[in-house]
């Protein structure tokens, strides 16, 4: 049977959740205070965490960014928080979805449902196709289908994003000029066309780092061209 943390300091709101993960046979554990919330977190081996966002001790922000950091666990927010803000900075921080308040119970069940359906896969694919995958840190790289993982959420991107990115992270730590990637990923000469590298790396980073400005991942080698650090 599934476990799912729910961590809601509205004790009406968190027993109905309960209530309507019991009644689609999931087991529900509540804990009506951030501190307490982190540590069953952490320690409780959930299949899923259920974060409100403004709770006493430690707030929901915090809860998803040290779940993110040691666990991959789907993580819905569910606050009645509104602004678009709240909504970018949790989904910054690893959260997997964002439900706000008030929400049909039945559309939560059925997001949880989904998101622990889609953890299952990736988990069983990194293990049916482990030639196929590249692991480098937080970031898991599936050639057989396509995807990216970024602790544990998918990061979608085009074509040659993908391509971009499986040839650095396949050739760690060797810096490309970007006439010599242009070639090899888009096939002929540059002749000057370099710029579209540029744009290409600038968008993978704003798709994988937590600090485009500081990559972790593909490195600027002033006057040489770009790394994948390993």
């Amino acid at each position: 049977m599934k476990r799912i943390l729910i961590v809601e300091d509205d004790p009406y709101i968190a027993e109905l959740q309960r209530d309507y993960f019991q009644l689609h046979d999931y087991e529900a554990d509540l804990s009506l205070d951030g501190s307490e919330g982190l540590n069953k977190a952490l320690h409780g081996g959930y299949d899923l965490v259920i974060l409100d966002l403004q709770l006493p001790g430690i707030d929901g922000f915090e809860i998803c960014r040290q779940i993110r950091e040691k666990l991959d666990v789907p993580i819905l927010i569910v606050s009645a928080k509104k602004e678009e803000i709240d909504k970018i900075r949790g989904f910054g921080l690893g959260a997997d979805d964002f439900i706000t308040k008030p929400f049909s119970p039945n559309e939560l069940v059925a997001r949880a449902k989904a998101h622990m359906a889609r953890y299952e896969r990736f988990t069983r694919m990194k293990q049916e196709v482990p030639q196929a995958t590249i692991d480098i840190r937080e970031l898991s790289i599936n050639k057989a289908s396509h995807r990216v993982f970024l602790r544990g959420k998918e990061i979608m991107l085009t074509v040659k994003e993908f391509e971009v990115l499986v040839f650095l992270a396949e050739h760690p730590n060797r810096v490309f000029k970007k006439e010599e990637l242009f070639e090899r990923i888009w096939g002929f000469k540059s002749n000057g066309e370099i710029a579209t590298v540029t744009v290409h790396i600038s968008r993978i980073r704003e798709k994988i780092e937590a600090d485009p400005s500081n990559p972790q991942f593909i490195e600027t080698v002033w006057g040489a061209g770009y790394r994948f650090a390993v």
